[in-house]
């Protein structure tokens, strides 16, 4: 089973760039996007469900805003869009389909890079979400949750680290919050599962050169319940074309 996780920074932007012609070649069973920038009135009957797939989508109520989709070859039994809460919900920021024992989300997590006020947006959904992701991991059901999650959880995952100790995504607050979802909760980064020391980006600013000279952020991840993380056998970042600021994370599991 091959899972695809990718920021779009906008569908329309990245069709244009060639995303469906690549994903045409990939061979994936569940495509998880996110960052849509698009409400359905914008959507082509390719971005709805290119050849092969079936599309879920939940959009922001704001125009050319946030939202996040998912592509599966298999129909899910059940889908649900949004967290049950209004707040984040109008943001477009969570889906969730359901195939037998597994569950695969498609989460954006909100940025706080803007100002103190999306920062303190950020820090309630961090808090709204941990009870949801605890209860998610105690369903005995297999998650995979794929996404942009906004936050570099180790040194390694960013190249300027110690420039950023004090920004929003590597605040000494954004990394306990996974480290208690990784050793408490019991969830694992599938990607540091197959890849202990590897220093890898899934995210490059646009200012100054940051993706010629590899001055990256991981911040796209795939975390899983620990049944399922175990049966990963390869991850990679797709970086030979561009389809948006962010990497596709492509991992197969047995």
């Amino acid at each position: 089973m091959r899972i695809i996780s990718v920021n779009l920074n906008g569908i329309r932007s990245a069709a244009r760039k060639g995303l469906y012609e690549w994903l045409a070649q990939q061979d994936a069973d569940i495509v998880c996007l996110q960052e849509l920038k698009s409400q359905a009135a914008d959507m082509t009957g390719q971005m709805l469900m290119p050849q092969g797939y079936h599309g879920y989508f939940h959009y922001a109520e704001k125009k050319g805003y946030s939202g996040v989709g998912i592509y599966c070859r298999e129909q899910p039994q059940r889908v649900m869009a949004g967290l049950g809460i209004a707040e984040f919900d109008a943001e477009g920021r969570y889906l969730c389909a359901d195939f037998a024992n597994l569950s695969v989300v498609s989460l954006y997590l909100p940025s706080g890079s803007s100002g103190e006020e999306r920062q303190a947006v950020k820090f309630k959904f961090m808090a709204a979400f941990m009870p949801h992701l605890r209860e998610l991991r105690a369903s005995g059901r297999e998650v995979v949750i794929c996404g942009d999650w906004n936050i570099a959880h180790k040194e390694i995952d960013l190249k300027n680290w110690r420039g950023n100790k004090k920004n929003s995504g590597f605040l000494p607050e954004e990394r306990a919050w996974l480290t208690e979802l990784f050793d408490e909760v019991g969830f694992a980064d599938v990607f540091r599962l197959v890849h202990p020391e590897l220093e890898a980006f899934t995210w490059w600013s646009n200012r100054g050169q940051a993706w010629a000279k590899n001055v990256g952020w991981r911040i796209d991840y795939q975390i899983a319940t620990p049944g399922i993380a175990a049966r990963a056998e390869a991850a990679s970042i797709y970086k030979a074309q561009r389809f948006s600021d962010h990497a596709p994370l492509i991992i197969d599991y047995t």
